[in-house]
Formats: C-alpha cells, sequence, structure tokens
C-alpha cells in the first residue's frame, strides 16, 4: 500500500517559491491501477518523481508498505528502488546495447549473474511479446516495440510497484492501447501496482480502477474512475469530461437541463427520450452527449433540455429514475 500524507513539495527559483504540490493525502491500494491525470503544469511528474524520491518533497509523508521512504539510508532507498521501477514517455533505452543487454542492465547492477540475467531477460522479452528482439537495438525499433523493452526492463527486478510516468504520450492511439492491454496483462498475471501519470482521459479510462484529478498541485477530486468520469464535480474534472464545454452554449431562456449519467453498457443502448415521449409525452432535445467504454462497459453522460414547467421536468425526472443504471438530476 502507497500513502501520501500531506505531502508539500516547492521549488525555489530566485526569489520566487513555485508550490508544485500542495498538501496531497492520497492512498493507492495494492493491486489498484490507480490513475492521476491533469492538464500539463498540474505536479503530475513531480508527484510521480516523489513517490520514489527522485524528487525530495519539501514536506509531509511517502509511507509504502508502512515505510517512510524519506527516513531511508540511501543504501536501504536505493534496495526500495528495485520494488518501486518506472518507465517514461522517451523510453530512456541505452541506445548502444542490445534489448537482451537494455533488461539484463538493471540486474547487473544488482550482481546477479551473466547467466541469470539473460535467462530472465528473455523471459521477459516473452512477456512482452518480442522474443525475436533480443539481439536487435533500440533505434532498430518502433515506439512500440521500445516501450516494450523498456516495460521489460522495468520488470527485470520483479518490482512490486509500476510507475508509468506518460508513457503512451509519444504513441499513436493503436499503439498506446496495445500497450495499455500489456500493462493491464502484466497487472493481472504479476499482481503488481500500477500508478499511471497522463494527461490523457482515454488512458485513465481504458485501464485505472481509481483516479486523482491534479489540478495546479492539489488534488481536486478522487474516487473510483467510474464515478468520477460519469459525474464530475471538480470544474478541472468537467473540464476534462466535457472538453468542448457545454456550459458555455447559450440555450433558449426557460430551459429545463437534466443531466443523466449512464452506469453501464444496457443503459447506453436504451432508447430514452423516445421512451420519455412515448409513455409521457414530455419531450426533450439533445444538448450534449458523450458515452465512452471503460473497462468492458459503457459509460456517459447527456444532457437533456425540456422547455416545460418545473413539474413536467420532475416528472421526466421520476421517470428517467426508474431504469437501472441510470443517475439523474436537473442542473444549472
Amino acid at each position: 500500500m502507497i500513502k501520501l500524507v500531506h505531502l508539500n513539495k516547492t521549488f525555489e527559483s530566485g526569489d520566487q517559491a513555485v508550490d508544485a504540490l500542495k498538501d496531497i493525502t492520497l492512498t493507492v491500494n495494492d493491486g489498484d491501477i490507480y490513475g492521476i491525470i491533469g492538464m500539463s503544469g498540474a505536479g503530475k511528474s513531480t508527484l510521480v518523481r516523489c513517490i520514489n524520491m527522485l524528487e525530495k518533497p519539501t514536506s509531509g509523508e511517502i509511507l509504502i508498505d508502512d515505510v517512510d521512504m524519506a527516513k531511508l539510508s540511501a543504501k536501504e532507498l536505493r534496495a526500495k528502488r528495485k520494488e518501486i521501477t518506472m518507465i517514461f514517455q522517451q523510453f530512456n533505452l541505452l541506445m548502444q546495447r542490445t534489448c537482451l543487454k537494455n533488461i539484463c542492465f538493471p540486474l547487473e547492477l544488482s550482481g546477479i549473474s551473466k547467466a541469470d540475467a539473460e535467462k530472465r531477460a528473455r523471459e521477459l522479452l516473452d512477456l512482452v511479446g518480442l522474443p525475436d528482439k533480443a539481439e536487435a537495438y533500440p533505434a532498430q525499433l518502433s515506439g512500440g516495440q521500445q516501450q516494450r523493452i523498456a516495460i521489460a526492463r522495468a520488470l527485470a527486478t520483479n518490482p512490486k510497484v509500476l510507475l508509468c510516468d506518460e508513457a503512451t504520450s509519444a504513441l499513436d492511439p493503436k499503439t498506446t492501447h496495445q500497450i495499455l492491454e500489456l500493462i493491464r496483462e502484466i497487472h493481472d498475471k504479476l499482481g503488481i501496482t500500477v500508478i499511471i501519470i497522463t494527461h490523457q482521459m482515454n488512458v485513465v479510462e481504458e485501464v485505472c480502477n481509481r483516479v486523482a484529478i491534479l489540478d495546479h498541485g492539489v488534488v481536486v477530486e478522487e474516487g473510483d474512475t467510474t464515478t468520477v468520469f460519469s459525474a464530475p464535480n471538480s470544474d478541472a474534472a468537467k473540464r476534462l469530461v466535457y472538453p468542448d464545454g457545454f456550459t458555455d452554449a447559450v440555450f433558449s431562456p426557460g430551459l429545463k437541463k437534466i443531466r443523466v449519467v449512464f452506469n453501464g453498457s444496457k443503459a447506453t443502448e436504451l432508447p430514452l427520450i423516445a421512451s420519455l415521449a412515448r409513455d409521457k409525452g414530455i419531450l426533450a432535445s439533445i444538448l450534449f452527449a458523450s458515452t465512452r467504454s471503460i473497462g468492458e462497459k459503457a459509460y456517459g453522460t447527456m444532457i437533456l433540455g425540456i422547455n416545460d414547467s418545473d413539474a413536467i421536468v420532475q416528472e421526466a425526472i421520476n421517470y428517467i429514475r426508474q431504469t437501472e443504471d441510470i443517475d439523474v438530476e436537473e442542473v444549472q
């Protein structure tokens, strides 16, 4: 289990102090695939670098399995980092080494024999689907293949935690999906905890079971991915879920707005508006709609407009509320 307790990080820049992280308290449970998402400058990379103490926090605690990382000696910290490995946006492979030798590198640093290191490296090449690339050099590989090698290298020391810092940002959508599938497979097979730092909402939606939204160094929303993204509360979360900003649109005077949140694939297949008109004679227009897949289920949000009395709007809400896997409320 990873606990961040009242974590703060301040950078000094000349006469100015920049607060990159402000009083962050989070818990990542064993086995989570935990997403930390925010726009550029939100403090995401600083946060992940604090977890493995590549950045020393200004104050607060980082507890991993109840061990306070800040209190470890340099030798103890090096040993602990074998359990907390990291992959990056730019892969950070050693270009003069073959793929096999890249994966062997952390094992060599740990004093593992050459034969045992190569055996482990070939097992990991199989795991990431590149057994035929042992003698290839990184420059001969595609971006997705290089990231697979980076993942294999990160797994060489049998870590308990894998940190992914914008690990798919340099990849195209298809390759991103393949890498996320690989991360999920590794998580399921090895039981490791994964923390994904990203600015891409689709990355979190596809693989993360929990998410924290970071905005200007502050956690503004945190919880189950489905809950946070299906009914966002903070402005930062709403900017991610509604990138086109339905609230910026100009609507007719007197138009009442209803937010309908779908919490499962069956709900999104229902002819909701047609049923409302057929059964209740209430006409609704679609002002905004966004649906997506999270895991194996579909989720989404729809904003309906009803130009009628408060009583009719409440009747529509009561009718929609009867449907399983749907939440509904009036919004301003």
